[in-house]
């Protein structure tokens, strides 16, 4: 592949990247002391964390919770 070939595939991937890593920014602002105090010695990776804060949702604060419901899709309609 040339590099005129490579560069708008990159900027393609980087847009459609973009979204998601703006809700993950978003989660992390606005989960990390819920992380911290909640699930400190909860290992990243494998959906851990979200589990921890899910199992913990009485104690998680609001900003976090209403962060994870934009972040979660809403369930598809059943037909």
């Amino acid at each position: 592949m040339t590099l005129k070939q490579i560069l708008p595939l990159a900027a393609a991937l980087a847009l459609l990247a973009s979204p998601a890593m703006a809700q993950n920014e978003a989660l992390r602002t606005a989960c990390g002391n819920d992380v911290k105090t909640l699930c400190a010695g909860v290992q990243p990776g494998g959906g851990r964390i979200a589990k921890c804060l899910t199992d913990q949702m009485s104690k998680v604060s609001a900003q976090c919770k209403a962060a994870m419901a934009a972040a979660t899709p809403a369930a598809a309609p059943k037909n």
